[in-house]
């Protein structure tokens, strides 16, 4: 079955000039333009195509990678508004629609907007809606305490940051755990705190204790390396200073540098800390 909005392995059936045909199952056969197509193609090959419709509503393959698939969040940029509503830059030639009832506030040209992209069954059109909290799972998430996840902040609450976790599920990232600027929209690396009796997911951007510090410490290596092996803060740095420039509170600062110090990875200098090469 063709998943509209979606890559797709589907197989050549035709190889013109303009580009090559694919079996589309019971959408019939789909163009690939000749813009698109991979070199050393032929009938019979199976290729690794996304599906989606043109501007005159045709269905469509290309290569090219769209910034997200039906059935799934994306935080994208207003380019355009008509009568119709607002347009989406999502990495394809044809932009993707938010329909006005879509909208909770009116998007405007240069505006970014966290959508749910999904298919119309009416239509069979792709689109886009800013009302996301109605897409959210309602099931039962499964995850284990610290488990990675990716988390997309959405909504600031008095509490902290509700963030869609994995894609599906609803989360919170508490305000008073968190030591580093959040931006909505913007795609982090967070780990599960707990999952609660009333089945809502709190979430950490930190492993918990010595996992956390171990976590960091990782994060802080990686930093050095790539600062020619030295960073002008110490443990005699403000909990601002610290805060502002790696998103961790300076107890977690200091236990991370004293990991990498036991570990001789470091040493520390009245300026800074220096990667031992």
């Amino acid at each position: 079955m063709l998943s509209i909005g979606k890559f797709n392995t589907l197989n050549v059936v035709k190889q013109l000039d303009f580009g090559i045909y694919l079996n589309g199952y019971e959408e019939g056969e789909i163009l690939m333009p000749k813009r698109y197509v991979p070199p050393h193609i032929s009938i019979g090959d199976t290729i690794e195509a996304f599906i989606y419709r043109d501007s005159e509503d045709k269905l469509i393959a290309t290569t090219e990678m769209p910034y997200a698939q039906v059935d799934e969040f994306a935080f994208l940029e207003v380019v355009a508004v008509n009568q119709m509503g607002a347009f989406l830059d999502w990495g394809l030639p044809k932009n993707l629609l938010v329909p006005f009832r879509e909208q909770k506030i009116r998007l405007k040209q240069g505006d970014k907007a966290l959508v749910f992209i999904y298919l119309d069954e009416k239509t069979k059109r792709i689109v886009a809606s800013a009302n996301i909290e109605q897409f959210l799972s309602k099931k039962a998430a499964v995850f284990s305490p610290q488990e990675k996840v990716k988390i997309i902040p959405y909504k600031i609450t008095d509490l902290g940051y509700k963030s869609i976790v994995n894609q599906q599920f609803d989360g919170m990232l508490y305000k008073n755990e968190v030591f580093q600027n959040i931006n909505i929209g913007k795609t982090y690396s967070a780990y599960i705190k707990q999952i609660r009796t009333d089945g809502k997911i709190d979430l950490n951007l930190y492993k918990i204790g010595y996992n956390q510090v171990v976590d960091f410490s990782s994060t802080l290596l990686e930093i050095l390396k790539n600062n020619n092996g030295f960073l002008h803060f110490t443990d005699k740095s403000s909990a601002e200073e610290i805060n502002e420039e790696f998103g961790v509170s300076k107890k977690i600062f200091k236990k991370a540098v004293g990991d990498l110090y036991k570990k001789r990875l470091i040493r520390i200098e009245n300026n800074g800390l220096f990667l031992i090469y």
